[in-house]
């Protein structure tokens, strides 16, 4: 065992890693240092460490440091435990006998929803999004969950131009302004809507499952049969509190915090 001294030094360690995860490029050491109150010094001798252990890369003509291959093998490692999974059945199971329809958890791959789990009532009705299935995160409620608490630039460099914006049924964004009002609104409104983009006859409401720093890892959806010949606007608040309550469940077993405001 190292001596309690050690214990500072993995905390800052641990921070830095985690400042990196939360952006969307590589960062400069200085900007490291000025976030996280910390001496240049001591943040040089960190990101050393770091680069060194694999965590970290230097990319000398940036002269800014971004996440490693140990922190992918990390992620992958975490992912192979399905940990997310296991806590979430439950939380999905509690869901469907509350509501009655078909609940989903789901995660951002790129710009892609990918569906990890899959709860039905005794009845359900034929929906596309089976585990493993992923769907263009533009048009389910589950990835517009989550993308609405994504930063902007984010969103951008993940749909940068119109040939990003995959149509299935003639509903949905097509261009980065429509989504970006729709992701606009729905964060306000704390829940994501889908009224027949994915499939026709079928709609869903969707919410965020947060990290320890307040970022989207997942979304639980809540899907169910609606038809309208034009999209009628309804947001289906009574069943958005309860998926949402869901959400926020998962949120606290993985030790996550929502975002402040």
């Amino acid at each position: 065992m190292g001596a309690s001294s050690d214990v500072p030094a993995l905390r800052r360690g641990l921070a830095v890693l985690r400042l990196l995860a939360g952006k969307a490029g590589p960062v400069a050491a200085a900007a490291i240092a000025r976030e996280l109150g910390l001496p240049r010094s001591t943040v040089y001798h960190l990101l050393a460490e770091l680069v060194d252990a694999g965590f970290v890369t230097h990319l000398p003509e940036d002269r800014r440091y971004a996440l490693g291959v140990g922190a992918f093998e990390l992620g992958s490692a975490y992912l192979r435990h399905d940990p997310l999974e296991r806590l979430a059945r439950p939380v999905l199971a509690r869901l469907i006998h509350r509501t009655g329809h078909t609940a989903h958890l789901g995660v951002l791959h790129g710009r892609e929803a990918l569906y990890l789990l899959r709860e039905q009532p005794p009845h359900p009705h034929t929906v596309v999004t089976d585990v493993g299935v992923r769907l263009p995160a533009h048009l389910p409620a589950s990835g517009r969950a989550m993308l609405a608490h994504l930063p902007p630039a984010q969103v951008r460099a993940l749909f940068p131009t119109r040939t990003s914006f995959v149509d299935r049924t003639g509903r949905g964004p097509t261009h980065l302004p429509a989504l970006r009002g729709l992701l606009t609104a729905e964060r306000r409104r704390g829940w994501a809507v889908e009224d027949g983009y994915v499939t026709p006859g079928s709609a869903s409401v969707a919410a965020a499952v947060f990290d320890h720093g307040g970022r989207p890892i997942a979304a639980i959806s809540s899907t169910f049969r609606h038809e309208c010949a034009i999209e009628c606007g309804q947001t289906w608040p009574d069943l958005a509190e309860e998926t949402r309550a869901a959400a926020a469940d998962l949120t606290n077993r993985i030790g996550g915090t929502p975002p402040a405001g």
